[in-house]
């Protein structure tokens, strides 16, 4: 049996999270009637690695997953991570009313 790593120790909202990405990088795949062989290879990874990026699995760097996208020529949806910062804007505009 294997040990539990740090890198697979997630909160469960962000397990979920990727989880779900993952879920809609494969049904992306599906719709492209693209193998996960495919993908591995427009991507230049193993099917083992596509595999795990569909499942959501943590241990799986953001250059793979950025890799896969890029694949499935979905590379803008990297440009959407952390767009929209609500709580940052916030943070901002409260620190500019106090000036």
């Amino acid at each position: 049996m294997g040990k539990d790593t740090f890198g697979k120790m997630m909160p469960r909202a962000l397990d979920q999270a990727l989880k779900q990405m993952g879920e809609q990088i494969k049904l992306a795949r599906k719709r492209r009637h693209l193998s996960m062989q495919d993908i591995a290879e427009r991507a230049t990874v193993t099917r083992l690695t596509v595999s795990k990026v569909e499942h959501g699995d943590p241990t799986v760097s953001m250059g793979i997953y950025a890799r896969v996208l890029y694949a499935l020529n979905l590379e803008k949806d990297i440009t959407l991570l952390a767009a929209d910062d609500a709580l940052g804007r916030q943070l901002q505009d409260a620190e500019l009313l106090k000036k």
